[in-house]
């Protein structure tokens, strides 16, 4: 694949077309629910309406120009910011004088700011009432345009070649720590910005290169494969222990290309597999296929995730789909983008239907207790008429 940033310092600059758009959208949003205006104050929001990620609060009036204020980096704002008016942080004392006496309703995205924040602005805004807007702003931001699949394109492409490298370094007897960093170490160089962001509170995650028995430990993430990790601190990721043959390699990377993520998992195995470990990874290239039939705009979200269960109890594997038993996750697909869990999520009790140009990761898996994990995960978009697949690489095992 040729290169689209290797003779420059860094990736795509978001164009103003694409701000201006994403801030009409918002305006009619603020006015459909008779909000006066929204104040941004999480670093990825701020970025998506403005193309610079500083240290921030993004005023935007239901009509009237939007303003930024930053504490840090101003000059750097200046430079990146697509919205014209850029100003340093006020201090508090002066801060309300840019609402004017006409601003009573203000909407935040209470789902990523904390309490303390949030007596900030209420003991600095006084007389103004804040309401939630934080499904409005993930709705908003789940519909990619077409620039923003362009550079979740790029992403796909530039994760699959690294994925293409594995079989070239992964060795019975590696550890899994050392096959984690070889991967990492090569989607630098494919220009992958390694910030893996999520929206969700109390979740983090590296990327997973983990096998057998050490791949489906339980553990915290919201997901279905969490792994060992080095320590109880971090406990997720790849562990200190060394992969054995005839065991799944479950090889789990985001590509993080200019700030957009897309999600892809394979198998990789050195040896041969069990039959029922292999019996299983057909269920989920079946639950995986009948996902891509299925996907259009309209469809139901949790009707998604039914019909997929579905396959995986008529298979008798209903105990072992999306996790260690007991504490499975409960979907089978979740929105990427700017963000690693966006919206649309394929799972119970989400009533929302698909919409055209929502990106998702779609990850059917099986988790064998002290044996390890099977499964496939591909990012798709949805488009008029179906999905497009973003992470173009042979679903089929991989057997070094």
């Amino acid at each position: 694949m040729e290169a689209r940033y290797d003779d420059r310092e860094g990736g795509e600059v978001v164009p103003k077309q694409e701000s201006e758009q994403r801030l009409g959208r918002l305006r009619q949003k603020l006015a459909v629910s008779g909000i006066d205006g929204a104040l941004f104050v999480y670093p990825i929001d701020v970025y998506y309406f403005t193309g610079t990620r500083q240290n921030a609060a993004l005023w935007v009036p239901q009509t009237g120009n939007p303003t930024l204020f930053v504490r840090k980096s101003l000059s750097r704002a200046q430079e990146e910011s697509l919205v014209p008016d850029v100003r340093p942080f006020p201090p508090s004392a002066e801060f309300a004088s840019f609402f004017g006496t006409s601003v009573r309703q203000v909407g935040m995205t209470f789902d990523v700011l904390p309490v303390q924040q949030l007596h900030f602005y209420e003991k600095i805004l006084k007389g103004i009432r804040f309401s939630d807007i934080s499904a409005v702003n993930r709705e908003l931001r789940s519909v990619k345009s077409p620039w923003e699949l362009d550079q979740m394109r790029e992403s796909g492409g530039r994760l699959c070649e690294v994925f293409r490298e594995v079989p070239s370094f992964l060795k019975i007897g590696v550890r899994e720590r050392d096959l984690a960093g070889e991967i990492e170490y090569r989607l630098r160089t494919q220009w992958s910005e390694g910030y893996l962001r999520m929206r969700a509170f109390n979740q983090e995650i590296t990327g997973l290169a983990v096998a057998g028995e050490s791949a489906a430990v339980p553990g915290c993430f919201d997901g279905p494969v969490t792994g060992k990790g080095l320590s109880s601190s971090a406990p997720y990721g790849p562990s200190g222990g060394h992969i054995k043959e005839n065991v799944p390699v479950l090889i789990d990377y985001p590509g993080v290309f200019n700030g957009y993520i897309v999600d892809m998992t394979r198998i990789f195995v050195m040896g041969d597999l069990d039959s029922d470990l292999k019996k299983a990874f057909e269920v989920s290239l079946e639950i995986q296929d009948w996902l891509l039939r299925t996907i259009r705009p309209g469809v139901i979200c949790e009707d998604l995730f039914a019909g997929a269960a579905a396959i995986a109890e008529s298979a008798g594997l209903a105990d072992k789909f999306m996790g260690y038993a007991g504490e499975q996750a409960k979907f089978v697909g979740h929105g990427v983008g700017l963000e690693l869990d966006e919206f649309p999520i394929l799972a119970q009790k989400f009533k929302s239907p698909l919409r055209e140009g929502q990106t998702i990761a779609i990850e059917p898996k099986f988790v064998f207790p002290g044996r390890g994990v099977v499964g496939i995960e591909n990012t798709i978009a949805v488009t008029s008429s179906g999905c497009e697949n973003l992470t173009d690489f042979p679903d089929e095992i991989v057997y070094v």
